[in-house]
């Protein structure tokens, strides 16, 4: 079983990323379709003020993902760092361990969403207008906690281990399914918002079985095995340790989402909060397939650390900053030309086609050298570099995005309602800077660690 693996440490790199990457990346892209396809069908099928709803909903979504990435995106290079060590038992523990720990937080969350559900959507930012429609929605959506949590985090297990091709297919599934689904639901029942989140929680199923399938069968390297199925803190905590700066990123994204809400709310009313929806759906045409390079090349990184080979660790990372890069400058460009084709995609009233071009080109101004930022992120986590990692997610949110979008309107008075957005680009230029520099020093010192004669990577938990 050990050898199984070897190709991450012995294919030419070039050729092992595009192998990885590619069924991550179109995985991502599908997971983008799977993320989006409520909004434009309820956008387009139920009403401006149900899209504004469903978007109320988003900051407690991410905040449900973000719990699945505090034990898999801690676990998942950990584990692939033990493969690259040649001890698979270690893994299969950390496998076990995360498993367990994503069914203890699901639970707890579910009963959170459905008891408080309406103060926290008000306090999201829901107004009298649309504070049906979000209840509606997470009402139902809330049901399928355990299912979100297992897809997303068991699958980033399967990634790390190499195999791309399923973890791809587990996504492909659950979005097809909520493809076919939610036109039906919605407009076949007539069930509206609870339909589109009714044929969410039943893809995440059919996703979730798809996984835990493979996990538990015999194609696996790694396997979910009854007697790992457990929380023990030596093998959880340095898990959720590293987990804990993806969880804050993603976590942090509700915060602000709630912050750009109320403030948005204040200052422009259901439109700007509208416009909002469609921003944050639009950056996750840049977010989704950059995560699933870094996805694809995580592996790769993970393993060759472990086995203190810095040449093809040093190699990966090149190439996932090249290709993010390119990427990333290509769709701001695409998007700064044609913004009305990306916000029509959501909804076709003239009121949110006159007012939301703006604020795109204001809010994804720096998105071509954000390509920079997540590659840096996902190297931080592939190497196990939790204090780096849980540094720059701090920075971007905290210190630099959540007071600028209480302050941007104070120095731009004549317009407070794009000074909101403004904050946005503000940071990004702000926080991709202190990354790349933050990364050059902390990437060449684990370099060298590793190059150190009988030394051990540098593993940080």
């Amino acid at each position: 079983m050990e050898n199984k693996n070897n190709f991450l440490g012995t294919e030419p790199v070039g050729k092992l990323l595009r192998k990885l990457a590619v069924p991550t990346l179109a995985a991502q892209i599908v997971n983008m379709l799977y993320n989006l396809v409520d909004r434009v069908y309820i956008g387009n099928g139920v009403g401006f003020l149900a899209l504004t709803g469903v978007g109320v909903c988003l900051p407690v979504i991410m905040i449900v993902t973000a719990f699945a990435a505090l034990a898999s995106a801690g676990g998942a290079p950990r584990a692939s760092i033990a493969m690259g060590k040649k001890d698979n038992r270690s893994a299969e523990e950390i496998l076990g361990n995360c498993f367990l720990l994503q069914i203890v937080i699901s639970l707890i969350l579910t009963v959170v969403l459905l008891v408080w559900n309406r103060p926290l959507l008000l306090a999201f930012g829901a107004s009298p207008n649309t504070i049906e429609y979000a209840v509606d929605y997470m009402n139902t959506y809330a049901i399928g906690t355990l299912f979100v949590q297992l897809t997303i985090g068991m699958n980033a297990f399967i990634t790390a281990q190499g195999f791309t091709k399923t973890s791809m297919l587990s996504v492909i599934i659950g979005a097809g399914c909520n493809i076919i689904l939610d036109p039906i639901f919605i407009f076949v029942f007539k069930l509206g918002v609870k339909g589109a989140a009714l044929a969410t929680v039943l893809s995440q199923l059919v996703s979730t079985v798809w996984v835990l399938l493979f996990l538990f069968g015999k194609k696996t390297i790694l396997r979910l095995r009854g007697k790992y199925i457990r929380l023990t803190p030596r093998v959880i905590g340095p898990c959720m340790a590293l987990g804990l700066a993806p969880f804050m990123m993603q976590a942090s994204e509700s915060v602000i989402a709630v912050c750009f809400n109320s403030s948005l709310l204040y200052y422009g009313g259901d439109v700007a909060v509208a416009t909002m929806t469609v921003l944050t759906s639009v950056m996750q045409f840049a977010m989704l397939p950059l995560q699933g390079l870094g996805q694809g090349a995580q592996p790769i990184m993970s393993y060759n650390y472990g086995a203190r080979n810095s040449e093809r660790v040093q190699k990966t990372f090149r190439l996932l900053l090249k290709v993010s890069l390119i990427y990333s400058m290509t769709l701001w460009a695409v998007v700064m030309l044609f913004p009305k084709v990306f916000i029509s995609l959501f909804n076709h009233e003239a009121q949110l086609l006159a007012f939301a071009p703006t604020p795109l080109r204001i809010y994804i101004a720096m998105l071509g050298i954000f390509g920079a930022q997540v590659a840096c992120q996902m190297a931080f986590n592939a190497l196990g570099n939790a204090k780096a990692s849980i540094t720059v997610a701090v920075m971007r949110k905290f210190i630099l995005l959540l007071p600028l979008i209480y302050l941007m309107p104070h120095l731009l008075p004549s317009d407070p309602t794009m000074a909101v957005y403004l904050a946005e680009p503000i940071a990004d230029f702000i926080s991709v800077v202190f990354t790349v520099f933050l990364f050059r020093s902390q990437f060449k010192r684990a370099m060298e660690k590793m190059e150190e004669p009988g030394g051990e990577p540098l593993v940080k938990p």
